[in-house]
């Protein structure tokens, strides 16, 4: 979509992927901690409005609340690594809710495998690089958050990937906590791959919903 059109159109959008880039900029330069914690929370807290204003119904008004914990955690992580972690996890057991009220009818069994994977493989991961149990007890509720992702309705390479960048964003700020040293490469791709993952899973729920609501106009019609 043209800049022009997606100011006009999606400005719920727009202003979430300027307040991602300001926040990516300008993280730890002069501006103040303050503002830089509200320009972190706007990110992905535009995505929630977007939300609300693009959707209508009950799956509509659960991805807007998962998105908004996600920009509550955002925004607390930032002063106590807990508050902004059980944040998210109210985020993610949202998310679960809705990914289970919109399952998908058909299952392969490569993706079923790949599902299961992603519950066990995301906390076992998560302990390896952090050895931290409370870490370990919210990945759980990570891996589920994504493995239902994956089952759902919703498009696979939209909010399935979506979900997944969620979850290789959470291992590397994991990875600062144990001995497994990746370098400089955390602070590069936490946030960039967390937002996408975030626009993803918004976008990819909100665009589905729309469209079944416009094949159920077009049959009323």
């Amino acid at each position: 979509m043209p800049k022009r059109a997606l100011i006009e159109h999606r400005p719920w959008l727009f202003a979430g992927i300027v307040a991602a880039l300001a926040f990516y900029l300008l993280h730890g330069g002069p501006i103040g901690e303050i503002w830089q914690v509200a320009v972190k929370g706007l990110a992905v807290g535009c995505l929630a409005f977007y939300a609300i204003r693009r959707g209508s119904g009950t799956s509509a008004t659960l991805i807007a609340a998962a998105l908004m914990f996600g920009a509550l955690g955002d925004m607390a992580i930032e002063f106590d690594f807990g508050l902004g972690g059980g944040l998210f996890l109210v985020g993610h057991l949202i998310a679960i809710w809705l990914y289970l009220r919109n399952p998908r009818e058909h299952h392969a069994i490569s993706q079923t495998m790949l599902a299961g994977a992603l519950v066990v493989g995301t906390p076992l991961i998560s302990w390896f690089l952090s050895h931290d149990l409370l870490v370990t007890l919210y990945s759980l509720a990570l891996g589920g958050m994504a493995a239902s992702a994956w089952m759902s309705r919703f498009p696979r390479y939209r909010v399935g990937i979506g979900a997944v960048l969620f979850v290789v964003s959470d291992w590397l700020i994991f990875s600062r906590m144990g001995n497994f040293d990746l370098g400089v490469l955390p602070d590069y791709l936490i946030w960039p791959l967390y937002y996408a993952g975030q626009f993803l899973i918004a976008t990819g729920v909100i665009h589905t919903l729309r469209h079944e609501l416009a094949e159920e106009d077009d049959e009323v019609a």
